[in-house]
């Protein structure tokens, strides 16, 4: 005669691993987007000095009318979650579900990892400095790396304050290992945010897992005002008993973005390993300057602008290979191709 052993069913269930975001407070907060889908922000150009005059009517130099840059920033990512948790599945299961509790859950493992990943995407993507290397890191070289980006930023008069080095699992593993790094026992006096796993140059290090980190990147340094990561709808609801369900209803939605500042971009600073088999940095666009033909890799997009501004970040930026002609017309461009990293910009000014 056969033996039934008894099944228990635990009363806990057992969920993911989930951690907090990283980026969250470590971008610029200044822009609203209250009542809008777009902020235009404009960056007035200032001129160049010149040698005074002490004769003639303009002393000071040809007055200027002062121009603009102009960039706009419009939200694209509207996403949403829609979950039931039925009364009598929830009986028969010992009632381990319960709403809140299920709602805290795919808030931790769904929305902020999503919101997580697509920031640091959009960083490596928009970063004023995209730099390639086809030289594997090591602990013997991962300093000099970073300090290259330190370096970059410098010359381009960023802040030293407000800058936070992001890396990956494996970038971490070498760079705790220099004497340069501190680490978060001899941090411990300090208060330490959340992902924070050390310092670095005065930087704090935050450590990205992979399922939140673009590929390929071994690292990316950050100034908070050079980028915004506005979230414009953040919202959740718990609906008991709603019309045609049994039980609860759980829904959310998140409207959000994130935009590097094309007057700031120099403060975001991405090293993309190019190694065989890894990621690829597009060449620069070439342009010829008796003809405003652009030339770019097979496959890329092309933008460029002839009016001197960033075709990255810039409201006037084009699509096409043909810029025209005019001589001294500057023109700017640079090229872009899913699945690789943008180019360097390119610059020409026309001779016909």
């Amino acid at each position: 005669m056969a033996i039934n052993l008894v099944t228990k069913h635990a009363k806990q269930i057992a969920t993911r691993f989930v951690q907090r975001s990283l980026i969250a407070g470590r971008l610029s907060e200044q822009y609203s987007w209250a009542g809008a889908k777009t902020v235009v922000v404009y960056t007035p150009q200032t001129v160049p000095l010149g040698e005074y005059q002490r004769t003639g009517t303009n002393r000071y130099g040809t007055p200027t009318e002062m121009q603009d840059i102009v960039q706009e920033m419009t939200l694209t990512q509207d996403k949403g979650f829609a979950l039931t948790i039925d009364k009598g599945n929830n009986k028969d299961q010992n009632g381990i579900k319960s709403a809140g509790r299920m709602l805290a859950l795919q808030i931790d493992e769904r929305c902020v990892p999503t919101l997580d990943a697509y920031v640091f995407s959009r960083l490596a993507q928009l970063a004023g400095f995209v730099v390639g290397n086809p030289t594997a890191l090591t602990k013997s070289t991962v300093c000099d790396r970073i300090s290259e980006g330190t370096v970059k930023l410098d010359d381009s008069e960023v802040p030293q304050d407000n800058r936070t080095l992001f890396v990956s699992a494996s970038t971490y593993k070498m760079l705790r290992l220099s004497e340069e790094f501190i680490g978060v026992d001899k941090l411990a006096a300090k208060s330490l945010t959340k992902g924070q796993v050390g310092e670095y140059d005065g930087m704090p290090v935050i450590k990205v897992p992979k399922g939140r980190w673009p590929a390929n990147v071994n690292f990316m340094i950050v100034y908070k005002n050079s980028a915004t990561a506005p979230v414009k709808i953040n919202e959740t609801k718990l609906h008991q008993d709603p019309p045609g369900i049994s039980g609860n209803l759980l829904e959310g939605r998140m409207y959000y973005d994130c935009f590097v500042l094309g007057a700031k971009c120099d403060g975001v600073y991405v090293e993309i390993n190019t190694g065989s088999g890894a990621g690829t940095v597009l060449a620069k666009p070439t342009i010829a300057a008796a003809t405003g033909e652009i030339t770019v890799p097979s496959g890329a997009t092309c933008k460029y602008t002839t009016d001197g501004t960033d075709p990255r970040y810039s409201k006037t930026a084009q699509i096409g290979t043909s810029a025209g002609t005019g001589v001294g017309t500057v023109v700017k461009a640079y090229c872009y191709k899913d699945g690789s990293y943008p180019s360097e910009v390119a610059e020409a000014t026309l001779t016909a």
